[in-house]
């Protein structure tokens, strides 16, 4: 044991990969709904592993894995972010600020009457809103405290120990009201509130994110038989009575040639059609009806699929519906949406925003049409623009750090930590509109947030974990029932703000509480409630603003408890 407790401290960098490891590992046990995740579990993991002694971590090391992080999750959310911002008056802006705003003024009361100090106040209210982004900049800020070294340390200590206890409260409270209580207060049945929004956006079956029209489709060819009635039609006139199949004629074969048609073109008795749509129309119109076809040549037509994002104002705000309608989207088929990386369900009264990314499938030759129309072709980019990746968050953390204000002689620090995830969402929103300005793949930023979080955190842990024992000593259980105050008081004004003033849909309202407290595990409990995928309507929205502010709670609750 010697051996290994003299092996960890003398290489702390190995040291690191251990705790982020087991807290892996820990954070993938679940409990019913319930479940640590990883970065809770990294933190639980560095102060198990911190008891065996003091971790020489130099703290560079560790804000710079957390600023990576702060870019990466800001640089995925910038324009769905930005369009929210655009349009502030929105009910998911307004339950956002409610939720978060609440979360603020109930956590700083509860610290003041049990006298809790900056650093175990912030951590209360990180871990019960669930927030772990807010203990980077909770730790920011006590590092400008006018204060010995030493103290400063123990406040930023006491920032861990305080999310490690709160983060398990807040995270089932957030599951519990969400999926249970909240529904349960406002006298709603979450599953028939799904099934009602399902049938007024178009969804007719019960298959998450399947419907009539939006699925992978068969391409086949049939010979046209003499008795069928679309024979003597023009070819848009045909296609028109079975709008709702997604029938499209793409090539036919007659008397020998080959021929691409256009919608003025008349079908005639004989031709062989290669025909495309959605497969339950295929067998249900045309076999048995027409001969099908062994037609290779005929049929030797390039499908690609591909994403795109929403970037033309034409199609900001229109219904999938709406967009399969257009010429332009002829012969195109959508395969799945998702917003700020949540997939949502594809259905015809799905409204399109602004960095909306649309998979599409489709003849090759007609995806650039459709490409022009909608936005631009979502190209994994190849390499890392590593001179934007720095500038912006030397920039982003330089502005943070020069922002501040004193307000009834309280000096608030905008913080370094704001400052670059603010950047990370000017370079996302920049990037949606000008596609060559600092690319970065996707499996970058995932590194970025998923490793740099969950290292900064086993840091964190690592180096809170000689102060574990005094702090929860000092707090008592005073934290832990504090914390339930602060985790249920935001879900419950949230609900009824949503319900009472917004008028939100039930299960929109309680997707959009679970973006609100950033807890991705109470929207998929809301999910498997409801048996519906709608819920992230309301989470893709409210997700990233919250980031956002709570973020900023971080350094602001220490500015107002010291």
């Amino acid at each position: 044991m010697s051996f290994l407790r003299e092996f960890l401290i003398g290489q702390p960098e190995l040291t690191i990969f251990l705790t982020i490891a087991l807290g892996y590992a820990f954070g993938t046990l679940h409990i019913g709904d319930f479940s640590f995740g990883p970065v809770a579990g990294a933190l639980f993991a560095g102060l198990i592993l911190g008891q065996i002694g003091e971790v020489p971590i130099p703290g560079a090391a560790k804000n710079l894995l957390f600023d990576l992080f702060l870019f990466g999750v800001g640089y995925s959310a910038g324009p769905q972010f930005l369009q929210a911002l655009r349009r502030v008056g929105t009910a998911s802006v307004l339950l956002a600020l409610v939720v978060s705003g609440s979360g603020l003024v109930i956590a700083w009361i509860m610290a003041r009457l049990a006298g809790f100090d900056p650093g175990l106040g912030a951590g209360m209210m990180a871990g019960a809103l669930t927030q772990s982004p807010a203990i980077g900049a909770a730790g920011e800020a006590i590092s400008h405290l006018p204060l010995p070294e030493d103290a400063r340390e123990q406040l930023t200590s006491h920032v861990a120990v305080g999310y490690a206890v709160c983060y398990i409260i807040g995270s089932t409270a957030a599951i519990w009201f969400c999926s249970y209580m909240g529904p349960k207060l406002l006298g709603v049945d979450l599953v028939q509130e799904a099934r009602d929004l399902g049938r007024s956006l178009g969804i007719t079956e019960d298959r998450s994110g399947v419907i009539p029209g939006y699925q992978r489709f068969p391409f086949r060819a049939y010979r046209l038989p003499a008795a069928s009635p679309v024979a003597g039609m023009r070819l848009g006139e045909a296609e028109a009575d079975y709008a709702s199949y997604r029938l499209h004629v793409l090539r036919l074969r007659r008397d020998g040639h080959l021929i691409t048609p256009d919608l003025d073109t008349v079908l005639h008795a004989g031709d062989i059609l290669a025909v495309s749509g959605q497969a339950k129309g295929v067998i249900e119109l045309l076999a048995g009806a027409a001969e099908e076809i062994a037609d290779p040549e005929l049929l030797d037509l390039p499908f690609r699929a591909t994403g795109v994002m929403v970037t033309q104002g034409e199609v900001i705000g229109m219904t999938l519906g709406t967009l399969g309608g257009q010429d332009w989207a002829r012969g195109m088929y959508l395969e799945s949406l998702s917003r700020a990386g949540v997939a949502l369900p594809v259905a015809p009264g799905i409204r399109l925003e602004r960095g909306d990314v649309l998979k599409f499938l489709g003849p090759d030759e007609l995806l650039a049409r459709t490409i022009a129309q909608v936005g631009r072709e979502v190209t994994p980019p190849k390499a890392t623009d590593v001179v934007v990746l720095g500038l912006m968050i030397f920039l982003g953390g330089l502005i943070g750090t020069l922002i501040h204000a004193t307000v009834f002689g309280i000096e608030i620090r905008l913080g370094a930590s704001v400052g670059i995830l603010l950047a990370g969402l000017v370079t996302g929103g920049l990037r949606s509109r000008f596609p060559l300005f600092g690319q970065i793949p996707d499996a970058a930023v995932a590194l970025m947030t998923t490793l740099g979080l969950a290292a900064f955190i086993a840091i964190v842990g690592l180096q809170a974990a000689p102060d574990l024992g005094p702090a929860l000593a000092s707090a008592g259980l005073l934290l832990p029932l504090f914390a339930v105050v602060v985790a249920l008081v935001p879900l419950l004004a949230g609900a009824l703000f949503g319900h009472i003033v917004l008028k939100m849909n039930p299960v929109v309202l309680f997707g959009g509480l679970a973006g609100a407290m950033t807890a991705t595990p109470a929207m998929a409990a809301v999910q498997a409630r409801a048996q519906s995928p709608l819920p992230v309507l309301g989470y893709a929205p409210t997700y990233p603003i919250s980031q956002v502010l709570l973020t900023l709670w971080g350094s602001l609750m220490v500015a107002l408890l010291a």
